[in-house]
């Protein structure tokens, strides 16, 4: 390969990356130009993978219309399963429902109860926006996907990059187990502080979420 055919290469790799610079800057401008006026606001998490049958399901649904009913607008990844459930709950309880779908190989179709439904290539600008426009964090029982934004936001907190906002775990028996993990192996190694250990509420019953979050996030 001659040195033209290498600096063509070169500018065309330049150019390139500055077309997906655009495309960061439009999924960022459209998330915030779309949820600006949406308060206040509750992320919901949890696996692609749960059936309507299952009794996760509804509680999430539950949960989820008793926040629509207190005056919070529901955000999940709009797509199947718990985030479906969250969608639907917002719905029928009257708030705001939205979705935030990531562009995917497998699972992640976008369900029908999201009201304002945005579409992401970029799952860092998914996240972005997902943390931004909440007051508070519902973990359902999921796997990585709902652990990493989980810890993202406890990370956020931790180190102060953001206001403290409550993130509560659903599901003692889902929980519980990795919690105690937490405790007993990074708490006990020093590798994170007490303080640290209580950024997470876990809890069961739908109306203990939506008065914890009621205690912390005001109208």
């Amino acid at each position: 390969m001659g040195m033209s055919e290498r600096q063509y290469l070169i500018d065309a790799i330049s150019v390139n990356e500055s077309w997906r610079l655009f495309k960061i800057l439009a999924e960022l401008v459209d998330g915030f130009e779309s949820l600006s006026d949406i308060y206040p606001c509750v992320s919901i998490f949890g696996s692609a993978r749960v059936k309507p049958s299952e009794e996760i399901y509804e509680k999430t649904v539950a949960i989820a219309k008793k926040l629509a009913e207190n005056g919070y607008h529901i955000i999940t990844g709009g797509g199947p399963g718990i985030m479906e459930a969250g969608n639907r709950g917002a719905r029928e309880g009257g708030g705001r429902s939205i979705g935030l779908n990531i562009s995917l190989p497998l699972e992640q179709n976008s369900n029908s109860y999201a009201d304002i439904q945005l579409d992401f290539k970029y799952f860092f600008v998914r996240k972005v926006i997902f943390v931004k426009y909440a007051q508070a964090y519902v973990g359902m029982p999921g796997g990585i996907g709902t652990l990493d934004e989980i810890f993202e936001a406890i990370t956020l907190i931790q180190t102060k990059r953001i206001k403290p906002f409550p993130v509560i775990l659903v599901g003692s028996d889902y929980w519980g187990t990795l919690w105690e993990w937490v405790k007993g192996t990074l708490l006990k190694r020093k590798y994170i502080s007490s303080e640290d250990v209580d950024l997470v509420t876990i809890l069961d019953d739908p109306d203990e979420v939506v008065n914890t979050i009621k205690r912390t996030v005001i109208l």
